[in-house]
């Protein structure tokens, strides 16, 4: 007969909301894919183009790794959004990498989807700054 071993529990770490780096993570991470886009919105590039220009885009901002940078064409790719080409850039043999018809429609989607959230955070900047003058029942 066989004993049954419950199983260890392991203990959840959970995310610290008040810590800035949290939040800025998150954001990040979803804003990345976006300015990936509209950098090859402007015309092709290959990666390292692409990471410099998210960067100058955002004002230092998002700055994707190759690790996210890379799954993220390679996503895109295999979705239809870019295609990609073997090319000589400064000598040296570079991927590079175009938005298609359809991944210019994502882009303006893209676009609208977050206008929608900017105007939502906008308004409730407000909110944040001001002091409440009855205690939250939360």
């Amino acid at each position: 007969m066989s004993k049954t071993v419950p199983a260890r529990e392991v203990p959840r770490v959970h995310a610290d909301l008040t810590d800035r780096a949290y939040w800025a993570g998150s954001i990040k991470m979803a804003l990345s894919k976006f300015f990936i886009l509209r950098t090859l919105h402007d015309g092709p590039a290959h990666g390292y183009d692409i990471a410099r220009a998210v960067e100058r885009i955002t004002s230092g901002c998002c700055s994707p790794s190759e690790g996210a940078l890379y799954p993220a064409l390679r996503e895109f790719e295999e979705g239809g959004y870019v295609t990609s080409r073997q090319d000589t850039v400064s000598g040296r043999q570079r991927r590079v990498y175009t938005l298609t018809d359809k991944g210019r429609h994502a882009f303006q989607v893209g676009v609208s989807a977050w206008m929608e959230v900017t105007d939502a955070l906008l308004a409730t900047q407000g909110m944040a700054t001001k002091k409440s003058s009855t205690p939250c029942d939360c």
